[in-house]
């Protein structure tokens, strides 16, 4: 062999060795929707709840939380602020492998956690009672993020037909008008499963 001759075979696997795993590391991550539910509410003295069903007692702290946060909660029950009290809003929990971030055109969104024993959510409307309830993949501790579209929007339209409405108006105006409001508010809850919930002291029960 002569001194200086380089082994092009050598390089030659060398290089391919290289981009194969250039290739692997640009394989993107997939995300799973594992359940989706879309539940239709009015927020009774403008809040809407999510609870366990078998968690009775709200948290006024976490209610007062709600008035800046727009979602807050104490891990057992969650609270939902609108700016409304009259008009039904659009409200969905996905249930995710991973959730994935909120989306640009999100009006707002804050980090959630829920912990579900039983494995049914409860959809409250405080004074109004329950809306429907919704039944998890399994029972444990869901964390991820809330995010919410139109909030502002549909409470300028409340606002402004609260303002025109005289004492000549028909009876039935309201109602109408309630249930024409062309910014449909929303909600979105997306979780994932994280853990099992704590178990539950014999003291506690």
């Amino acid at each position: 062999m002569i001194v200086g001759e380089l082994d092009w075979s050598r390089c030659a696997i060398d290089s391919v060795s290289v981009r194969r795993s250039s290739t692997s590391r640009k394989t993107p991550l997939t995300m799973a929707l594992l359940a989706e539910h879309n539940v239709t509410a009015t927020p009774g003295r403008r809040v809407l709840e999510i609870y366990d069903a078998d968690t009775h007692l709200g948290d006024e702290a976490a209610m007062d939380a709600a008035e800046t946060q727009v979602v807050a909660g104490n891990g057992y029950h969650l609270y939902l602020l609108s700016l409304q009290a009259d008009m039904k809003v659009q409200m969905t929990i996905r249930i995710w492998d991973s959730p994935p971030a909120p989306p640009a055109e999100a009006e707002g969104h804050t980090e959630v956690s829920l912990e579900s024993e039983t494995g049914i959510l409860v959809i409250g409307q405080l004074d109004r009672g329950p809306a429907d309830e919704i039944t998890l993949p399994r029972p444990g501790v869901y964390e991820g993020h809330a995010w919410w579209q139109n909030r502002q929007a549909a409470a300028d339209y409340y606002n402004t037909t609260l303002d025109q409405l005289t004492d000549d108006s028909p009876e039935d105006q309201l109602v109408e008008a309630w249930n024409n409001c062309p910014d449909t508010e929303r909600y979105v809850l997306d979780f994932a499963y994280t853990r099992e919930p704590q178990p539950v002291d014999d003291d506690d029960q």
